[in-house]
């Protein structure tokens, strides 16, 4: 991903005065100056007009030029809104996804999937074996109920690129995790024949690498989503 803010002679507005090698900017003149000579923006409001520093006046057109160069460097596209029996439901301006499924007759799951999280580096593997190899991270909250009202069985998952991994397992009451629950053993210190059964358990209700390898396309598009509607909600509060 392009740096979010390249400060350089090319992603400045052709507007911007140059005299040779050197920038003639407001902002190298006085400060008695430009304080007496404010920059006039209109706001959005058609009655009145809105006086910025020339301060606020560069944030804006420097958001204005990154805006641009991230809507046309890689657009994103229209997240979808169901993955196998999951229906998708996108949180705009927040860090997470909800997914969520009914199962046989009775059984509701509710998947809550954060953006990326976190990462590891592996060693680069074949031919090319300099450097290192980086995984991003998604955690996985995995909710099971039987019936409303019901008490549930809830997992600690870590979502790969390559694959899912559980990472804890316990109980909900009702629809909601008490403050001192017990959260369960570490998994990875379990026996590996009840370890591959959970997995199993997960999988047979889609909880698998298809839904890992989904997840992590899924976030790469909603990071340049959440990075556009940044830039726009950061523009339009200094344009206020």
């Amino acid at each position: 991903m392009a740096p979010l803010f390249r400060i350089s002679r090319k992603c400045l507005p052709s507007s911007f005065p140059f005299s040779g090698n050197r920038l003639c900017l407001p902002l190298l003149q006085p400060l008695r100056h430009f304080l007496h000579s404010p920059t006039q923006i209109r706001s959005h409001s058609s009655e009145t007009t809105k006086f910025l520093s020339p301060f606020d006046s560069n944030i804006i057109r420097i958001l204005r030029t990154e805006l641009e160069y991230q809507t046309q460097y890689a657009p994103p596209q229209e997240p979808p809104a169901s993955f196998s029996f999951f229906s998708v439901e996108d949180r705009p301006g927040e860090q997470y996804v909800r997914l969520r499924r009914k199962f046989g007759e009775k059984e509701d799951i509710n998947i809550e999937a954060t953006m990326f999280d976190g990462c590891v580096s592996d060693p680069k593997t074949g031919d090319d074996t300099d450097g290192e190899d980086t995984r991003l991270h998604i955690s996985l909250l995995v909710d099971i109920y039987k019936g409303e009202g019901s008490d549930g069985l809830g997992f600690v998952c870590s979502a790969w690129p390559d694959g899912l991994e559980i990472m804890k397992v316990y109980m909900l009451h009702g629809n909601k995790l008490l403050p001192k629950a017990h959260m369960g053993p570490n998994i990875r210190k379990l026996d590996p024949k009840l370890r591959k059964a959970l997995h199993q358990y997960l999988e047979a209700r889609g909880v698998d690498g298809e839904l890992s390898v989904f997840l992590h396309h899924y976030m790469v598009n909603k990071d340049r989503t959440e990075l556009l509607r940044w830039l726009e909600t950061v523009k339009s509060f200094v344009e206020m």
